[in-house]
């Protein structure tokens, strides 16, 4: 029999009321209307139907999610290459299948969004909301909050602060303008709006910061931990403001859901963690093997169990869902869960609640009537401008009291303004409980589309560029002074790299008066996630680290880890931060870079991505790494031939004693005194003797030279800049001699030479027994002295000389070290050394390396 069904629908088909086909509508209020329609049931005794009530709806759900599915895929297609997040394309994809656009034609209402069958998708949408929270939850990390700085703490007030008093200002003033004949406005709609403009989206925000590599910057970290107090306020105000609204506004509706919160963090927590704990000891040391699928299936039982708890506490099931993925301590069963189920809750059960959305707002009829009796465009305007700019301009001013600078103060402001799904969650809680109307719900909604797409291309454009440009001030070997710290990255892409590694680091004389800072970073290639980041690692507790499974090679991390805090503690005057670098090969060197720029580093060294004796090209990607960040990084570069330096440090060498002989070739160039600078400051490590030989143009060079003296306009440039580097290569060695006259462990000597050949057979013939060669890649560097040996290019990260000793065979027992100087360096100091030829000594005062103070690497640690 047909019987009368009506419905309440909160979908924003903006009409009298009509009859539309087959449906009744009945314009109640602003916020809600009623839909009649008639619906055919059958009544009967029988246990089993003929007909399935699934197949009425599956179909209709089917092409709807598929719709959803294909719209979203082609809107990050399009905004891919805008550097627009992910949330962006969502909240288009949701205004365009909804009344904005698609809904005005009626075959598409009739067949894609008939009123009746969106409830699937609606349910659909609420459980991808709790799952999706769950996740929110199992990756915030609280730690930071252990240690926050009152900068954080004052950025993230006045983020709440200014948008919450700012919120409830624009909220008022639009309702009555808008709606004047309306003599009471409810105040829970305020508090929403209000909530909106506080919140910041942690999941969102450590995803843009990572794709503008700002993940670790002092920037990144601030802005992270005072979007974890904004989110976590917001949190509290929302449960607050729900469970009093569902209890007839009783603020003792709160207590139930307090105490959930409560009886989670101190009695579950603990509880929860033991659990973990005890199974990973008992079933093995692989992922795999501690935590089975049967254990990701009860921790996803326990998300539903969760969130039916908090529902019936009085709030929203997604708050016992983000409360349960809080309390799961940081390890492996996290990352295992997050691989099972993350790409499905994002890639199927969040779309939903974007469709649902853009179903409730209707733009065009919202914000642009056709009767405009108390409505004013210029208004809504004003309103979402202001809106967008609330948290911008409360946290620059607060930023600049905080001494931080006008351009990170603004850059702070627009990542701090970031939105995402929780925004869209208080806004469908305030639509739901009607405290938001349908035109402030449209108004809102825009905001936060503008708020959140501005983000990633500002502050990708105006700060990270100048950024670069503005912070790096000259910092090489060669200008670092010789009592002040030396902060150097060290890339390993395996543990067969450490031992060299650690045996470079060991002759780089570390001292109290001259420390080093060593950031040892794991280079580990980006498969599986969204987005490239850097892990950093505990070292005084043992930590299981989010990106770890077997995949990403724990095991290596974990014996690298080791061995580095061993040299850690061998070295009073040696500080070590281990971290993890996700990325891809082809964008790996962005990271690296932008990280040892922002920490200050001076050089960074990697390994050759060749095996010792062997000629086969083994790791292709590496050494593709490694000529990008020779291309791209504006410090210092090092690449270690390693052939057992190992052995020379322990008396193993061919000289059967604790001695490392090293030797530094020198032919000219910004390379050759920057691997002079290195191998200068290896001289003053106990058991390191220094021959440092200077290969200087001989008759038949100086001939070459002369023979090249008609110059036309670009070649005399050319000549002139290759005098100026001659006159600075004569300060720097001049110096270098003077300083090292009397130490014994020093020897230096000049060679007048021809040719490449003749460089050869001079090492061949007296230098063929070192432990350690240092040369310069020479870069650049268009010299006769060179010549024959250009003709060797299958290595040409190595330089000419570089790779004629890598290929020669009386030099096959030893270890080879190439240094080139940042490319922006060599630039710099050619500028700053013309018209000051008169100056008789290197050690000049004109540029002055400006490091950071206050223990700015051991708040890293």
């Amino acid at each position: 029999m047909a019987n009368s069904t009506p419905t309440t629908m909160p979908i924003s088909y903006q009409t009298p009321n009509i009859t539309f086909g087959i449906y009744l509508i009945v314009n109640d209020s602003q916020n809600e209307f009623t839909v009649c329609f008639n619906r055919t049931q059958v009544d009967s005794n029988i246990t089993w139907q003929i007909s399935n009530p699934v197949m009425k709806s599956l179909p209709m759900f089917a092409i709807q999610l598929s719709l959803v599915l294909f719209v979203l895929r082609l809107f990050m297609f399009i905004l891919g290459p805008l550097r627009q997040p992910r949330f962006v394309a969502e909240i288009l994809t949701g205004i365009v299948l909804g009344p904005t656009l698609l809904g005005q034609f009626p075959k598409y209402r009739a067949n894609f969004a008939p009123f009746e069958g969106v409830l699937v998708m609606e349910t659909l949408a609420n459980l991808g909301l709790t799952f999706y929270m769950f996740v929110v939850g199992l990756e915030m990390d609280l730690m930071p909050l252990r240690e926050i700085e009152s900068k954080a703490l004052n950025i993230a007030l006045a983020g709440i602060l200014g948008p919450t008093a700012i919120g409830i200002g624009l909220y008022f003033m639009l309702e009555k303008l808008l709606n004047a004949s309306i003599t009471h406005t409810p105040i829970e709609g305020a508090i929403f709006w209000a909530i909106i403009l506080t919140l910041t989206s942690f999941p969102d925000l450590a995803r843009i910061l990572s794709d503008l590599k700002l993940l670790h910057t002092d920037l990144g970290k601030t802005a992270l931990t005072s979007a974890i107090i904004n989110d976590l306020t917001a949190w509290l105000l929302l449960v607050g403001t729900v469970s009093a609204i569902n209890r007839q506004q009783n603020m003792f509706a709160v207590v139930p859901t307090m105490l959930f919160i409560l009886t989670y963090w101190i009695l579950l927590r603990p509880v929860l963690g033991w659990i973990i704990q005890r199974t990973a000891s008992t079933n093995g040391t692989s992922v795999e093997g501690m935590y089975s699928d049967t254990h990701v299936f009860f921790i996803l039982i326990g998300v539903v169990i969760s969130g039916f708890i908090s529902d019936f506490c009085g709030s929203h099931s997604m708050i016992g869902a983000f409360m349960f993925g809080l309390i799961i301590p940081d390890g492996d069963l996290g990352t295992k869960i997050m691989d099972r189920i993350e790409e499905y809750i994002t890639g199927i059960m969040l779309p939903p609640v974007f469709f649902v959305t853009g179903l409730r707002a209707n733009l065009r009829d919202h914000l642009f009537p056709k009767q405009m009796d108390n409505f004013v465009p210029f208004v809504v305007v004003l309103v979402i401008i202001l809106a967008c700019s609330a948290k911008i301009v409360s946290t620059f001013i607060v930023s600049l009291f905080l001494n931080i600078s006008s351009q990170d103060a603004l850059a702070l402001g627009i990542l701090m303004n970031t939105k995402g799904v929780l925004a869209i969650i208080v806004l469908n809680e305030g639509r739901g409980l009607k405290g938001i109307n349908n035109q402030t719900f449209a108004t809102m909604m825009v905001s936060i589309l503008i708020m959140t797409a501005m983000v990633n291309p500002t502050v990708g454009f105006f700060h990270k560029a100048t950024r670069r440009l503005r912070r790096f001030q000259l910092r090489t070997l060669e200008k670092n002074k010789q009592d002040s710290e030396l902060r150097v990255l060290v890339g390993v892409h395996s543990l067969r790299n450490a031992s060299g590694l650690i045996s470079l680091l060991q002759l780089s004389n570390a001292t109290l008066k001259s420390p080093m800072a060593i950031f040892v970073v794991h280079l580990v290639e980006l498969t599986g996630r969204a987005s490239a980041m850097l892990v950093f690692h505990d070292t005084h507790h043992k930590h299981n680290d989010n990106y770890s499974n077997p995949n990403r090679g724990k095991a290596d991390v974990d014996q690298i880890i080791s061995i580095f805090q061993s040299y850690e503690r061998d070295n009073i005057a040696v500080s070590v931060q281990p971290l993890t670098a996700v990325s891809p090969y082809t964008t790996m060197h962005e990271d690296i870079s932008g990280f040892a720029e922002d920490k200050g580093v001076t050089i960074i060294l990697l390994p050759f991505h060749k095996k010792p004796d062997n000629d086969d090209d083994q790791n292709p990607e590496h050494r593709q790494v490694n000529k990008n960040l020779l291309e791209t990084t504006p410090c210092s570069v090092g690449i270690l031939v390693d052939r057992g330096l190992q052995a020379s440090l322990h008396g193993d060498s061919q000289h059967n004693a604790q001695q490392c002989h090293v030797a530094m070739f020198f032919i000219e160039g910004s390379d050759d005194r920057e691997a002079l600078a290195y191998a200068w400051r290896m001289a003053g490590c106990p058991g390191v003797v220094l021959t440092v030989v200077r290969f200087i143009a001989g008759k038949a060079a100086e001939d070459m030279i002369a023979a090249t003296g008609n110059y036309d306009h670009d070649e005399f440039l050319v000549a002139m800049e290759r005098q100026d580097m001659k006159q600075m290569d004569d300060r720097y060695v001049n110096e270098f001699r003077f300083r090292a006259m009397c130490d014994q462990s020093i020897k230096y000597m000049e060679k007048r030479v021809d040719s490449g050949d003749h460089i050869v057979g001079i090492i061949r013939s007296t230098y063929s027994d070192m432990d350690l060669y240092i040369v310069g890649r020479g870069e650049g560097v268009m010299s006769p002295l060179i010549s024959g040996l250009s003709g060797w290019s299958d290595s040409p990260e190595l330089g000419a000389l570089g790779e004629t000793l890598v290929a020669a065979e009386f030099t096959s027992h030893a270890s080879i070290l190439v240094v080139q100087q940042g490319k922006s360096a060599w630039k710099r100091s050619v500028m700053d050394q013309k018209g000051n030829f008169g100056i008789n000594s290197v050690g000049s005062n004109t540029l002055i390396v400006n490091y950071k103070k206050g223990g700015d690497f051991g708040n890293d640690r």
